[in-house]
C-alpha cells in the first residue's frame, strides 16, 4: 500500500516538474518565442528540486489576523526543524516592514546538526528565547521567528508542530502522512496507553440499550460512533459556513452535544440499538464550542441590525451574546484543562483565553445592561500579580518557570471565584451549557464518565432549581464579576502569547492595546 502511494506521488512530482521546467525555460528565453518543447536536464533537475522543496518544507503563511496567505519555503535553519506532537518550540510570522529588529529577536540561536559539525548552538531560556532566520541577509517577505516553549538543553532537538495539536493521534497521523509522507513516532504518539490528552480528545461513550453488558462488538460500535459523529458534526459546521443559517446550526449542534446520536447497528450475530455521546473535551466537542461561539455572536448581530421591535431585539441579542461568551469561556477552560497535562498546547490556549477575555469585556459594555446598571469600569485585583507579570514579560520577553507557576495558580484561583459568581447567569437559557457545571474546574467530568444520560438529568435538575431568575441576575455586582473575569482571561492569554510569540508580536500588542483602552483598565495594587 505504501508503494502505491509513493508511486502516485512520484508520478505527480514528475508531471508537475515537467510543467515547471517548461515554464522556466520559456521565461528564460524571454517569452517572445514559440512554445518551448525541449529543455536541458539541468532545468528539469532545478524544477524537480524546487517542487520537492515545496512539498517537504513549505509552511503555510498567515497574516496577523490568522488568515492564510499562501505557502513559502524558508531557509534550512527552519525547514530542517523536525515535527513533534509535543514540541518544545513554536513559530510566528512578522510582517513588520521596518528594518529595525529588536536585539532579542535578531540572533540566530539554532543551528542544524550534522555529524561533521559541533553540537548545535542552542541558547533557549526557560520561556521565550527566539531565533531570527533572516539574520544578515536581505529580507523578502515575512520574517519567521521561532521561540522555545519548554526548557531546551544544549544538543537537544528543537521541534515544532506541523499539525493541529488538538486533534487525536489518528487524525494527526493521517494529516502528517497525507502532507509530508511520514509517520510520527514522537513521545506523545508512541505512548501506550494514550496520553490523558489524546484519551479525552477521542473519548466517546457507546451504550447498547438492548445489551448494555455485552462488549464483544465494542470496537465495531466505537469505530462506527466515531465515523457517524464526525460526519454529522462536520456536515453541520460546513453547512453553517456555506449557508450561514446560525440558528439551525446552534439547534443541531446542541442537540448532538446533549443527546448524542441514536443508531441501529447490525453485526453478524445481532442488531443493536446504540447511543453515542461525546466526551465534553472530545475534539469534535471543542470544534462545536468554537462554532457555537461564532454562531451565537452572529445571531446577536443579526438581531441588532433588524430595525423592527428594537427593544425586544436588544434583549434577545443580549441573551445570544451571553451564550456566545459562555461557550468561549468553556472552550478556553477546556483547552486549559488539557494544557495542564500537555504544555505544548500553549499557543492554542493563549488564543482561546484572549478570545474569552475579549468576549467577556465586550459583554460588559453591551446595551443590554443599560436598563439595569450604571457602573464605573475600573476595578482592582488584590489577589494576584498577573498584570505585573504580564508587564515584566512584555519588557524582557520571558518569565521564570517558578514565577509562571505562581501566576498561573493565582490566575486559576481568581477566575474560579469570578466564574462561580456568574456562570449560572451566563448559561441561563442554554440546556447544554447548564450541564457543564464549571468551565474552569473540570472535576465534574468524573461524574459523567460512566453515564451517557447524566447531561439530560443535570439539565432537568438545573431547570427546577434555578427557576426564572434572569431579571434578578442583572445587577452591578454581576457586571463587576464579568469585567474582572474578562480582564484576567485577556491578561493571562496575553502572558501566554508573550511566552510563545514574543513581546513584539501582533497578538501581544493587541492585548496591550485593549488593556490600555480607557474602558478596559485593570489596576494592580503593586504598580
Amino acid at each position: 500500500m505504501l508503494t502505491s502511494h509513493n508511486d502516485e506521488l512520484s508520478e505527480t512530482i514528475r508531471i508537475n516538474a515537467l510543467a515547471m521546467a517548461t515554464a522556466i525555460a520559456k521565461q528564460r528565453s524571454g517569452g517572445d518565442g514559440g512554445f518551448i518543447e525541449s529543455y536541458d536536464d539541468a532545468v528539469l533537475e532545478e524544477a524537480t528540486d524546487a517542487l520537492c522543496a515545496v512539498l517537504t518544507n513549505a509552511v503555510e503563511v498567515h497574516n496577523n489576523e490568522g488568515r492564510a496567505l499562501g505557502i513559502a519555503v524558508f531557509e534550512p535553519a527552519f525547514s530542517w526543524i523536525n515535527h513533534s506532537c509535543s514540541p518544545n518550540a513554536c513559530y510566528r510570522f512578522s510582517f513588520d516592514s521596518s528594518s529595525l529588529i529588536s536585539q532579542m529577536e535578531s540572533k540566530l540561536r539554532i543551528a542544524p546538526f550534522t555529524h561533521d559539525s559541533q553540537q548545535p548552538k542552542i541558547n533557549c531560556g526557560i520561556f521565550g528565547s527566539s531565533g531570527e532566520f533572516a539574520q544578515g541577509k536581505k529580507i523578502c517577505g515575512p520574517r519567521l521567528i521561532v521561540r522555545s516553549i519548554k526548557r531546551i538543553k544544549k544538543g537537544e532537538d528543537v521541534t515544532v508542530a506541523y499539525t493541529d495539536l488538538l486533534q487525536p493521534k489518528a487524525l494527526r497521523q493521517s494529516e502528517l502522512w497525507s502532507k509530508y509522507r511520514f509517520i510520527c513516532c514522537c513521545k506523545r504518539c508512541s505512548s501506550l496507553p494514550f496520553t490523558c490528552v489524546d484519551h479525552s480528545l477521542q473519548e466517546i461513550s457507546v451504550f447498547c440499550r438492548d445489551s448494555p453488558g455485552l462488549r464483544s462488538d465494542y470496537k465495531l460500535f466505537r469505530d462506527t460512533a466515531d465515523r457517524r459523529l464526525t460526519d454529522s458534526i462536520e456536515d453541520i459546521i460546513s453547512e453553517y459556513l456555506s449557508v450561514g443559517d446560525s440558528a439551525s446550526c446552534c439547534e443541531m449542534l446542541e442537540k448532538i452535544l446533549i443527546q448524542g446520536l441514536d443508531e441501529q447497528l447490525e453485526t453478524n450475530e445481532r442488531k443493536s440499538h446504540s447511543k453515542f455521546t461525546l466526551h465534553p473535551l472530545h475534539h469534535l466537542s471543542l470544534d462545536s464550542y468554537t462554532t457555537l461561539t461564532s454562531a451565537y455572536k452572529v445571531r446577536a448581530s443579526d438581531l441588532l441590525s433588524d430595525n423592527s421591535e428594537i427593544n425586544l431585539n436588544q434583549t434577545e441579542a443580549f441573551n445570544m451574546s451571553r451564550t456566545s461568551v459562555a461557550y468561549s469561556l468553556l472552550l478556553a477552560g477546556g483547552v486549559h484543562h488539557l494544557f495542564n497535562s500537555e504544555s505544548s498546547l500553549i499557543a492554542s490556549v493563549a488564543n482561546f483565553w484572549i478570545g474569552a477575555g475579549e468576549s467577556l469585556l465586550t459583554l460588559t459594555t453591551s446595551s443590554g445592561w443599560s436598563r439595569f446598571v450604571n457602573f464605573d469600569t475600573k476595578f482592582e485585583c488584590s489577589n494576584c500579580s498577573l498584570i505585573n507579570r504580564f508587564r515584566v514579560c512584555m519588557l524582557n520577553g520571558q518569565i521564570k518557570s517558578e514565577d509562571f507557576e505562581v501566576v498561573s495558580n493565582e490566575f486559576i484561583h481568581c477566575v474560579s471565584e469570578n466564574t462561580h459568581e456568574v456562570w449560572s447567569f451566563l448559561v441561563h437559557g442554554c440546556d447544554f451549557l447548564k450541564s457543564c457545571k464549571d468551565p474552569i474546574n473540570f472535576s465534574w467530568l468524573m461524574s459523567t464518565k460512566n453515564s451517557v444520560d447524566v447531561a439530560a438529568h443535570d439539565i432537568e435538575n438545573d431547570t427546577h432549581e434555578s427557576g426564572d431568575r434572569d431579571e434578578q441576575a442583572y445587577n452591578d455586582q454581576t457586571v463587576e464579576y464579568i469585567f474582572q473575569l474578562g480582564g484576567h482571561c485577556l491578561t493571562y492569554g496575553g502572558l501566554l502569547a508573550c511566552i510563545c510569540y514574543g513581546p513584539n508580536s501582533h497578538l501581544v500588542s493587541h492585548v496591550q492595546n485593549i488593556l490600555d483602552h480607557e474602558n478596559y483598565i485593570l489596576f494592580s495594587p503593586n504598580v
